[in-house]
């Protein structure tokens, strides 16, 4: 049986430390294990606060790109 992975976008532009964080966090509570979210932000401290969310919540960080101004992280939940 094969198994489905949903894929959910947070957008965060705009905020500042530690809103991004603290609405992926409220937002992977309400994921099923293994599904991905993908946070958009302009705060460019969100790349190593991200790095730090993932290692204390055994979250995997699996991708983290820059686009312009913006920073893309991808999650998945443990």
């Amino acid at each position: 049986m094969a198994t489905t992975t949903d894929t959910r976008e947070l957008d965060t532009r705009g905020l500042n430390c530690p809103l991004p964080i603290l609405k992926a966090k409220k937002a992977l509570a309400e994921m099923n294990s293994g599904d991905l979210l993908r946070v958009v932000s302009t705060d460019p401290g969100s790349v190593r606060d991200f790095q730090a969310f993932a290692r204390q919540t055994g979250n995997d960080l699996i991708a983290q790109t820059t686009q312009g101004n913006e920073f893309v992280h991808t999650l998945r939940r443990r």
